[in-house]
């Protein structure tokens, strides 16, 4: 119970302080509450463009929805989505303490609002998790319904980081642990793996064996030179033409590799 409490601060690193809002950079956007299944009370905003699919954000274990409005704005001029962005419990506005149960009660309540409040049905919404977000997407994506997953930045379980990170824990198991690598053969819909070739947090290997265990349709895109936080920076324009092209097929897809930014 200590091991599981002392994660904030090497697993989960939540920031209250909200730096700005879509407003900031132009866009229109909705604040959104919502409360998980223990009745906490969840934060997010709603930035809508009619006619679009809805991506559903699931972000990374650091900072809060703020710090993600860049790349928010590229997203939406670009992939041609509507987005759904929340904070975990602990995170920004976002009440509760953190915890591994809490982050998958948390991802399960935004696909409800999502699905059920906003009413959007399953084969408009895509899946989106980067980082410690991965693991929340690919756990919804095996037991909901959706129009496909996107993992950027994904590790292969909770194990794995701990020995790169924490060796001293030895053959440390959280009671309830991330496992992408684990589960993501049993997701049914289009995958694409995004990963940065220099990524110094979570090793590109990482991101090649999720994709390895993927069920096809499924796609690999490795970005040269880029690192954990900046893969849509350093992939630019190809890195949005990229999601979209995936998100808005031509035709039928099948397995590609890609490894050219």
């Amino acid at each position: 119970m200590i091991l599981e409490y002392s994660e904030k601060g090497i697993v989960f690193f939540p920031d209250p302080y909200l730096v700005g809002t879509p407003a900031d950079y132009g866009l229109k956007y909705e604040e959104v509450w919502f409360a998980a299944e223990d009745g906490v009370q969840l934060h997010g905003w709603w930035v809508p463009k009619p006619g679009a699919p809805v991506l559903v954000w699931f972000h990374g274990n650091a900072g809060n929805i703020s710090h993600r409005l860049d790349n928010l704005k590229l997203l939406w001029d670009r992939v041609g989505v509507q987005v759904f962005i929340f904070d975990y419990r602990e995170y920004g506005r976002s009440q509760g303490r953190i915890s591994r149960e809490g982050t998958y009660l948390d991802a399960a309540a935004a696909y409800r609002y999502v699905a059920e409040t906003r009413g959007v049905p399953a084969p408009e919404i895509v899946l989106f998790g980067r980082s410690l977000g991965s693991a929340l997407a690919v756990d919804l994506a095996v037991r909901v319904p959706c129009r496909a997953l996107i993992i950027e930045s994904a590790f292969t379980n909770s194990s794995d980081m701990a020995r790169l990170f924490a060796p001293f824990l030895f053959d440390w198991r959280p009671k309830v642990p991330y496992d992408n690598i684990g589960k993501i053969g049993r997701v049914k819909v289009p995958v694409l793996v995004i990963h940065g070739t220099d990524d110094e947090i979570i090793p590109v290997d990482m991101g090649r064996r999720v994709y390895a265990a993927a069920n096809d349709p499924k796609e690999l895109y490795l970005i040269p030179g880029s690192h954990h936080n900046d893969t849509y920076l350093v992939g630019g324009r190809a890195y949005f033409h990229r999601l979209r092209d995936f998100i808005h097929p031509k035709g039928s897809r099948g397995s590609q590799g890609e490894e050219a930014g």
